[in-house]
């Protein structure tokens, strides 16, 4: 399996130099020049919905002929870097790692956007979902969080002060600009971005972390105590089987793969960087919920806790890393082999790509840098430290 995983991660690797880590992504189609072209087009946010699904959706990409180019996502960009942060452990590839690191994390840095209490990045696309529409770079909680715990990660192999002091601003973004949302216990979420009050479970859980990781470095106890309060919020909303809807919306009462993932590993690292274990009952519900429904005897990702289609890249590429982050990897390696060896199997392309999505008819091939390829890219990367490290021990 160890040398299966090299194969697929030296092929993944060399196509994602090629591209210079460039590339599309399922939700850019708004930036499709053809599409700014047409006269003003009746129906606002539905008719943008409308285009971004027709594009994500397609088999066939039509970017292209749509003229939307690739571009540099700054969540695609911090998955990278804290994939070679990981792979700097490995003492044959360290200096190759650092360099990496530190290319990838100069472009991170120039990405940030201007204008707000502290360091913050957002997609390198307009985007239209039912809860909110979002500006090319405008900052989210989810983009920001991801960014700024790359740079800790690069800082914490380079010790390059840069890195840390970018990341360590984030926090003033998240306390200062985003919206909370309250429950009857005092506890809340916080707002995907600074221009919603959407209460997203992962989004603010991802938020919660950070601030943990944070105080972890300062010890401002008042991170702790807000983290609290967030982690809080999104346990008071954990169902009695273990499982999470996405958020409180009414168009958002689903339970999906990957979300569940991002919640566990989140609630694990909070308790982590706090020594607070408040919340093991509802970490033990929700990983054992989590690695029952969701991973089927042949080694496919269920999208839904009802659905296995549409198996998405994104499924698999958490499961690694919910397990590794915590501590979880070798007790289940069984389930994390049976996943990854089908992946690899179904998903690779021979060019050394993953495809993004397989249906029940057809296979969506498009390789899409930050949603399929850096997700896989930094799953693999702690599945290859922890074969390492298991080598290591038994030699």
């Amino acid at each position: 399996m160890n040398k299966k995983v090299i194969e697929a991660f030296k092929k993944l690797e060399d196509y994602c130099e090629s591209e210079n880590y460039e590339g599309w992504d399922p939700y850019d189609g708004l930036m499709s020049k053809v599409f700014k072209a047409l006269p003003v087009l009746p129906g606002g946010k539905l008719t943008r919905l409308i285009w971004i699904q027709l594009i994500k959706k397609s088999p066939f990409n039509l970017r292209g002929v749509l003229k939307v180019d690739k571009g540099y996502n700054p969540k695609g960009l911090a998955l990278f870097i804290s994939g070679y942060s990981n792979l700097s452990q490995i003492e044959s590839n360290h200096s190759t790692s650092v360099e990496k690191i530190n290319y990838l994390s100069e472009k991170l840095l120039n990405l940030r956007t201007e204008g707000f209490s502290g360091s913050c990045w957002g997609y390198n696309f307009d985007w239209e979902s039912r809860a909110f529409f979002q500006k090319q770079f405008s900052p989210t909680i989810v983009a920001t969080t991801y960014s700024a715990s790359a740079l800790l990660d690069a800082f914490e192999v380079t010790t390059n002060k840069n890195y840390f002091n970018a990341a360590l601003s984030a926090k003033d973004f998240i306390l200062n600009d985003l919206n909370r949302t309250y429950d009857s216990k005092g506890d809340f979420a916080f707002s995907y971005s600074p221009f919603d009050k959407t209460s997203v479970f992962n989004a603010s859980l991802l938020g919660a972390r950070l601030l943990s990781r944070i105080y972890n470095y300062t010890k401002e106890e008042e991170l702790i105590a807000i983290a609290k309060k967030a982690v809080a919020y999104v346990c008071n909303q954990q169902n009695t089987d273990g499982s999470w809807f996405y958020s409180t919306l009414p168009f958002h009462q689903w339970i999906d793969n990957f979300h569940t993932g991002f919640n566990l590993e989140c609630i694990y690292e909070y308790a982590k960087y706090s020594n607070d274990n408040s919340f093991k009952e509802n970490f033990e519900k929700g990983i054992d919920f989590y690695l029952k429904t969701f991973f089927d005897n042949e080694g496919r990702s269920k999208y839904y806790h009802n659905s296995l289609y549409p198996i998405d890249i994104h499924a698999p590429s958490q499961l690694i890393v919910t397990l590794a982050k915590t501590g979880l990897l070798k007790q289940y390696e069984k389930i994390a082999d049976k996943v990854l060896s089908w992946t690899i199997e179904n998903m690779q392309s021979p060019e050394g790509f993953f495809y993004f999505q397989k249906r029940k008819f057809y296979t969506n091939k498009i390789p899409y840098m930050r949603w399929s390829e850096a997700w896989i890219f930094y799953a693999l990367s702690f599945y290859l430290v922890n074969a390492e490290r298991a080598l290591e021990k038994s030699s």
